[in-house]
């Protein structure tokens, strides 16, 4: 039996069965759904081993886990007891939908279920790659640099905080709906981060990360009360990133910097979604974070140094100083500001910053002195060199030393 086709129909399918198990029983069921629809898989690849894969896979996997689901719950007497006169079973096959729209309506509910602020950030993350993304705990161990017991303990910590706290699976009001999008959001750029800034080194668990918070930003357009201009925004931003993933890292020569990657590897499909999302973003009157990053993204996404690039990244980094700071932005603020001004101007903004346990800090005052002192150059790519915190990182600056 292909492997690679099991591998993606566990990932695709686990998390719609999840969400709509839960959705139907309540999350705090959440760990029973997960086993059903686990253990729904291992029926799947005992009797296909036989039987041959049907002609309809996902709908044999979605009755089957219908079918153990209602069979767990009737035969667990604790069920019985305490919970059945509050959740009545479903008795016909119409309270079972796992229709695309209903799939979407559940996974949508359970986002926002996952993204409460009662959950630590960490765990959120945890919960969404594994509940919403289909990962393995493995999976999600190597993303974080963690082992596996960690990521257990802090996803049944997380799990049983939904239920303690008994948080439901619904959309909030729509009063409440700008401030819990705001975090949705916020979860799924940490989550998108997480793949784009990656330490780990398997390429395939960083570039899943990426397109998984994409899927999850899409997501969030189908309903109206969070297809909000932030929400495209964020969608834009992070296509535009995605675009460049496979250019912007090599086996051989480890991380590309951004002008010496081949355009002819960017992904063209992405980059038209990221406008097409960009433009969408453009209605009302907020200008989130998101919306200046998805504009910085955009001019990266056009590799010739056309006259206005680099003076428009540099515009939308100040703006974006004065929106959300951080330490980072400060960074690349300068760096658009040697690109947009000269190295004379950067240089002496560069040191104002004083990041000074910031590896990429001393890459660029490295870059910038290399114009005017070369020995002074090499010594600050040696402290990034020592302070860099993955392999990738270092094989980079050591290019820069050998210069």
């Amino acid at each position: 039996m292909d492997q690679d086709f099991l591998k993606k129909l566990f990932q695709h399918e686990f998390v719609k069965m999840v969400a709509v198990i839960s959705k139907r029983f309540g999350l705090q069921h959440i760990e029973i759904a997960e086993d059903i629809v686990a253990d729904t898989f291992l029926a799947a690849t005992e009797t296909w081993k036989t039987k041959g894969i049907p002609e309809h896979p996902a709908a044999w996997l979605y009755a089957v886990a219908r079918q153990k689901t209602l069979y767990h719950f009737r035969r667990n007497k604790i069920y019985e007891d305490k919970v059945l006169p509050q959740i009545p079973l479903p008795e016909d096959d119409e309270e079972w939908d796992f229709s695309e729209s209903h799939i979407k309506d559940s996974q949508l509910q359970m986002l926002f279920a996952i993204c409460n602020p009662i959950i630590a950030s960490e765990a959120q993350i945890g919960l969404a790659l594994r509940i919403l993304c289909g990962f393995g705990i493995d999976e999600i161990a190597d993303a974080f640099l963690t082992n596996k017991s960690t990521v257990n303990k802090r996803l049944f910590r997380a799990k049983e905080k939904l239920r303690t706290e008994k948080v439901a699976m619904e959309l909030p009001p729509e009063h409440e709906i700008i401030q819990r999008l705001d975090n949705v959001l916020h979860v799924i750029y940490l989550l998108f981060n997480e793949g784009y800034y990656s330490r780990t080194q398997d390429e395939i668990i960083r570039k899943d990360l990426c397109l998984e918070a994409v899927r999850l930003g899409a997501l969030l357009t189908d309903s109206p009360l969070t297809a909000r201009p932030k929400t495209y925004a964020l969608l834009a931003l992070m296509c535009f990133h995605a675009s460049r993933l496979v250019a912007r890292q090599s086996h051989q020569a480890g991380m590309i910097l951004y002008e010496e990657q081949d355009e002819a590897l960017w992904d063209k499909d992405l980059i038209r979604h990221g406008n097409y999302f960009l433009d969408l973003s453009i209605g009302g009157d907020e200008l989130s974070s998101y919306h200046l990053e998805a504009q910085i993204a955009f001019w990266h996404c056009i590799k010739a140094d056309v006259p206005e690039k680099w003076e428009r990244i540099l515009q939308a980094y100040n703006q974006l100083l004065l929106v959300n700071y951080s330490p980072a932005v400060a960074l690349n603020r300068t760096y658009a500001l040697y690109k947009a001004d000269g190295w004379e101007i950067a240089l002496p903004e560069a040191e104002k910053l004083q990041l000074e346990s910031n590896h990429f800090y001393f890459v660029l005052l490295g870059e910038l002195y290399t114009h005017c002192d070369p020995a002074k150059a090499q010594q600050h790519f040696q402290q990034a060199h020592a302070l860099a915190k993955t392999p990738a990182e270092r094989a980079f600056i050591q290019t820069k030393l050998k210069c």
